[in-house]
């Protein structure tokens, strides 16, 4: 299945895009998203152990399910004061 993945801030700075198209098998979850971004998007590497993800607005954990009809965001940590 194809899934979109709206980038922000720094991530979307790192992959020089603000979504990312990923194929993944059928019932991925977001821990497969996350191997497959690190892999396919090297520069996001650095980030990934620290970013957030969102899927249909609410955040999500390694174990939230994924489907082609998803809306899902990377959220890059932030710091700033």
């Amino acid at each position: 299945m194809t899934v979109r993945v709206k980038l922000f801030a720094v991530a979307k700075e790192r992959a020089a895009c603000d979504e990312l198209t990923v194929e993944l098998p059928t019932h991925a979850t977001i821990a497969d998203l996350r191997r497959s971004v690190t892999i396919a998007y090297p520069a996001l590497a650095p980030i990934l152990s620290h970013a957030m993800w969102a899927v249909d607005t609410a955040y999500a954990n390694d174990n939230t399910k994924l489907t082609e009809q998803s809306e899902v965001a990377l959220i890059p940590p932030v710091s700033g004061g």
